[in-house]
């Protein structure tokens, strides 16, 4: 049975109540292959576009998205962040956006790390989208988590 769905198959929120309070991380990555003009302007750290620092830019609004998570994703439990850190990197035509967010809570911290990975590269394009609309944003998936009842680590 899914989690979210109750005895009458409706949507409904996980009752946590009785679960025991953790630390909780998880980690969650989005790639975006670009041309090479969005590919010529990075420097090794990060790069500018016309509206501001791409990378940099990407991280507010990841770090934004992630503490939003509940108010976007409509069964998601509101959690504190504790920590939601960012990790970029660009090689040949393809940007990776890594989040890894951090709570003390009774549920999971998944939701938070992919949205804001997601909302990351969202931001990127937005940055991006002049010296190329048809970038690919691809790849958003949970690499790890761990703190509740079951860890997981993905397969490379």
């Amino acid at each position: 049975m899914l989690s979210h769905i109750n005895d009458q198959n409706q949507a409904s929120m996980v009752d946590v109540s009785a679960k025991e309070i953790t630390i909780r991380i998880a980690t969650a990555e989005a790639r975006i292959t670009v041309n090479d003009a969005v590919a010529a302007q990075f420097d090794g750290r990060d790069f500018a576009s016309k509206k501001g620092p791409v990378f940099q830019t990407a991280i507010l609004a990841g770090t934004m998205g992630a503490k939003q998570t509940a108010t976007l994703i409509p069964l998601c439990h509101p959690l504190p962040l504790d920590s939601c850190k960012f990790e970029t990197s660009f090689a040949g035509r393809e940007a990776l956006i890594r989040c890894t967010c951090k709570t003390t809570g009774k549920t999971g911290i998944e939701m938070e790390a992919l949205t804001g990975a997601s909302i990351a590269a969202l931001a990127f394009y937005d940055m991006c989208k002049a010296l190329d609309p048809a970038m690919t944003i691809h790849g958003i998936r949970l690499l790890e988590k761990s703190g509740g009842k079951s860890d997981y680590q993905a397969t490379p």
